[in-house]
C-alpha cells in the first residue's frame, strides 16, 4: 500500500509503522453492507485494512440509500454487495474486496470467519446475529457487535474468553420484526464508525478495545451509558451447555482461499469440506447487561 495515505494516522503516539502494518495485513468480515457495515466497511478500508469480506444478500432497494453510502441510484435492483464492493474499490485501490452475495447461513460462511482477524456483526435480526456468534466463539475470532433502530444504537466487542452476545441477549426479542424499524442514516454511521474502531484498535493493538463492556446511545439526547457484562453461566454458546453439545462438530471448517473475483463470489461448490449441520438459532425475551440493567437490543438496517 502507498503508505502516503496514512500519514496523518501514523503520527498517533502508540500506533506508528507497526500499527499500520498490522492493519495493511489484516483480514476483516464484514456481515451486513447496509448503514451500519457500510460506514464500518468504509472507515475500515480508509484506515488501510488490507482485505475486507463483505457478506450480505439481496438486491438494491431505492428505500435503502438514505443510509447507505457505499450504494447507488443507479444500481437499484442489482447485488447490494456487488455494489458496495465495487464502491470501495474505486475509493481504495489498494484494499482487497470480497463479495459474497450470501446470508449467514451459508454453508460458506465458516471457512471465511476462520480466514478472517476480526468479524464484524451488523445484521438486521437474531438468527443470523447468534449464528456468527457462535462461529467466532467455535473459532476464536474476535467478534464486534453493531446494531441500530430509530436513534439508538449499541456496540458490544467480543474477544476470546469475553461474556459473548448470547450472555447479553439470551433469546432475543420475541416483538422484533427484522424490517419494520425506523432508520436514521445518521444513527446507523455513528455506531458504524464506532465499531471500526474497534476492529483498527483490536487488530493494530493500538488503544484499549471495549471489550465486557455493553455501550449503549440515544442519540436524540446525545445519552451515552456503557454497562459491564457478565458471562452467563447458562449461555448455550458460551457455557457449560454449549460445551457438552449434541453434536461433536456442528460444522466442518475448511479456509476458503482468497479468490480472485471482481464482483459477487460463487465458488462454494468448488470448496470441498463445507458441510453445515447447526440449526438456526431461535428468538426469544431479552437478557439484562451483567450489572443487572436492562436494555433493549437494536439491529441493523433491513436488508
Amino acid at each position: 500500500m502507498d503508505m502516503r495515505r496514512f500519514e496523518r494516522q501514523l503520527t498517533l503516539s502508540g500506533f506508528g509503522l507497526p500499527g499500520q502494518e498490522r492493519l495493511c495485513e489484516a483480514t476483516v468480515l464484514v456481515a451486513g453492507v447496509g448503514g451500519v457495515g457500510g460506514a464500518v466497511a468504509t472507515y475500515l478500508a480508509a484506515a488501510g485494512v488490507g482485505r475486507l469480506v463483505l457478506v450480505h444478500p439481496g438486491a438494491l432497494e431505492t428505500p435503502d440509500l438514505n443510509r447507505q453510502t457505499l450504494m447507488r441510484p443507479d444500481r437499484v435492483g442489482e447485488s447490494r454487495v456487488a455494489c458496495a464492493a465495487g464502491t470501495l474499490r474505486e475509493h481504495y485501490p489498494d484494499v482487497t474486496v470480497e463479495a459474497w452475495d450470501r446470508d449467514l447461513f451459508d454453508p460458506l460462511l465458516p471457512g471465511l470467519v476462520a480466514g478472517a482477524d476480526v468479524v464484524v456483526d451488523a445484521r438486521h435480526n437474531f438468527p443470523e446475529r447468534f449464528r456468527i456468534n457462535r462461529m467466532c466463539l467455535d473459532l476464536g475470532v474476535p467478534l464486534v457487535f453493531a446494531a441500530m433502530s430509530n436513534t439508538e444504537a449499541q456496540l458490544l466487542t467480543v474477544l476470546p474468553g469475553d461474556p459473548c452476545l448470547r450472555c447479553v441477549f439470551a433469546d432475543g426479542d420475541p416483538e422484533w420484526e427484522p424490517l419494520g424499524f425506523s432508520v436514521l442514516g445518521a444513527v446507523a454511521g455513528t455506531v458504524g464508525c464506532l465499531a471500526a474502531m474497534e476492529v483498527i484498535k483490536i487488530v493494530s493493538r493500538f488503544g484499549e478495545p471495549s471489550s465486557g463492556k455493553l455501550l449503549t446511545f440515544d442519540l436524540w439526547d446525545m445519552d451515552f451509558r456503557s454497562f459491564p457484562v457478565a458471562h452467563d453461566p447458562q449461555c448455550v454458546d458460551c457455557g457449560p451447555v454449549r460445551r457438552q453439545p449434541s453434536h461433536p462438530q456442528p460444522y466442518t471448517v475448511r479456509r476458503v482461499p482468497l479468490s480472485d473475483v471482481s464482483d459477487v463470489s460463487d465458488v462454494s461448490a468448488g470448496v470441498p469440506g463445507l458441510a453445515d449441520t447447526a440449526g438456526t438459532a431461535g428468538a426469544g425475551g431479552l437478557a439484562g447487561a451483567g450489572a443487572g440493567s436492562c436494555v433493549r437490543c437494536g439491529h441493523d438496517d433491513p436488508l
